[in-house]
């Protein structure tokens, strides 16, 4: 018996090839998704499935089981091979049709995964399919008697490249000198078609320093995980070596990027959201921004000072997109790096984001440099998120509150974990949905309030743990 719990995540299937996600699996996961979402046109459905992978060498042996799955449910597959996750995005919202990328994104090599979503790019969760998916290959999937789908294949690279370009602009922008690290990820397939000429599109004016552009899943220089700071030692010293404008690093499917400035110090995810909010307030004024609760303060400021309406989220992409659907926001993003745009099907990208960072770096008076741009948008002091191994997550959480909750000018939010707000200061705990993990996030208006803050409340995590 196959422990699913532990393979189909909240909100995608994931786990070590083949121990945990194999070729069967692969195949039953494809006629679930087909039964569960209605996809055949015997129910109604679109009648086909838009199939993509990354550089992980299990990618095609599982791609090609998951679409056999979903032909033997009479529905057709549509092959677009390699891509990066928000290529899947774009194939499923300019087919119209639902989508499947094989992808463990920043994982280590042993790993592969399955990220699914609907008609549109839009996200298949625990609570919007993949609880049903998993019960129903538990159960044991039936069988079709009707007809076997067919299989076509379709390049989409250029027409993708095409969109994006469309959405921000880079052709007048001053010429930079930009170093990218692909991290032997996906974004070694897309940043040559969209940020230089392989797709046969207009010339920019920028130098691309490529670094481990080569597709090898087995990550032969470091992990595609750009949150991890030892991974953006690479490109930091790039940078600083060659007098670089901006970095760029991406994870193992493209769909995050992380920025470096032009002294190599990592940019803020948050800080990244509040310039691209600022972006698209000016081209859609007073929309709706969505960000996460652990974001920086920076952001809801920065929305209503350009006229913007700063909505608030948990954590995690199904909430930020619903929640996106729900108030028809422009923009959201994450602090771990994600970024959705609701003219991309509210989907995440990192290459847009990547392409907001040069445009606004690129459009600023010459010598203007990306750090000197930035300063608007850095206003605390942050930590980061910290994980502490805590067996009795909601007992020490408890502890938190009571030793917080009682200060005058102190209010507290459930929202996801524990949010107290200081009013100059804050910080949330949130538990892991799978570890014994307790996270840790806090702000402060000064970087010695916010380490005071942060040692206390580690304090009591411990003292507890």
């Amino acid at each position: 018996m196959r422990d699913l719990d532990s393979i189909i995540k909240a909100y995608d299937v994931r786990g070590i090839y083949p121990d945990q996600l194999d070729e069967d699996l692969a195949h039953d996961v494809g006629a679930a998704f087909v039964r569960v979402l209605g996809v055949s046109a015997a129910d109604g459905g679109p009648g086909a499935v838009v199939i993509g992978h990354d550089m992980r060498p299990s990618g095609p042996d599982l791609v090609a089981s998951f679409a056999e799955g979903v032909r033997e449910q009479g529905c057709d597959v549509v092959l677009i091979g390699l891509c990066s996750t928000d290529g899947l995005y774009f194939a499923s919202g300019s087919m119209g049709l639902p989508g499947a990328m094989f992808t463990a994104s920043h994982n280590p090599a042993e790993y592969n995964g399955i990220k699914l979503c609907r008609v549109g790019a839009a996200p298949v969760g625990q609570d919007s399919g993949l609880r049903d998916i998993r019960q129903m290959i538990e159960n044991g999937v039936p069988s079709s008697d009707g007809r076997i789908g067919e299989v076509r294949s379709q390049d989409t690279l250029a027409d993708y490249a095409r969109y994006l370009r469309d959405l921000v602009d880079l052709s007048s922008i001053r010429p930079l000198k930009v170093v990218v690290d692909a991290g032997n990820g996906m974004a070694g397939y897309t940043v040559p078609a969209v940020l230089a000429d392989e797709a046969g599109l207009e010339a920019l004016p920028l130098t691309i320093d490529p670094m481990y552009f080569e597709l090898d899943g087995t990550f032969p220089n470091h992990e595609a995980n750009p949150i991890e700071p030892a991974n953006l030692v690479d490109i930091q010293a790039r940078v600083r070596e060659t007098g670089a404008d901006i970095g760029l690093a991406f994870d193992g499917d493209a769909d995050r990027c992380f920025v470096v400035d032009e002294n190599g110090d990592t940019v803020s995810p948050s800080t990244l959201t509040a310039l691209i909010a600022a972006r698209e307030l000016a081209r859609y004024p007073g929309s709706t921004i969505i960000h996460n609760l652990i974001t920086s303060k920076t952001v809801p400021e920065v929305v209503l000072e350009n006229g913007g309406t700063p909505v608030k989220t948990r954590v995690g992409h199904s909430f930020i997109k619903a929640t996106m659907a729900e108030t028809d926001a422009v923009f959201g993003g994450e602090h771990s790096g994600h970024f959705y745009f609701r003219d991309f099907w509210r989907a995440d990208s990192g290459m847009l984001a990547a392409m907001h960072a040069l445009a606004a770096l690129g459009s600023a008076p010459e010598g203007t440099t990306f750090s000197s741009l930035l300063t608007a948008y850095e206003r605390y002091a942050a930590s980061g998120e910290i994980n502490t191994r805590v067996d009795d997550q909601q007992a020490v959480t408890t502890v938190i509150e009571s030793t917080y909750a009682d200060s005058d000018g102190v209010s507290t939010d459930h929202m996801d974990g524990l949010t107290v707000d200081g009013g100059d200061w804050w910080f949330n705990v949130r538990p892991s949905n799978t570890e014994p993990l307790l996270r840790l996030n806090v702000e402060a208006k000064d970087q010695q309030t916010m380490e005071n803050l942060r040692d206390d409340v580690l304090a009591l995590m411990k003292g507890g743990a």
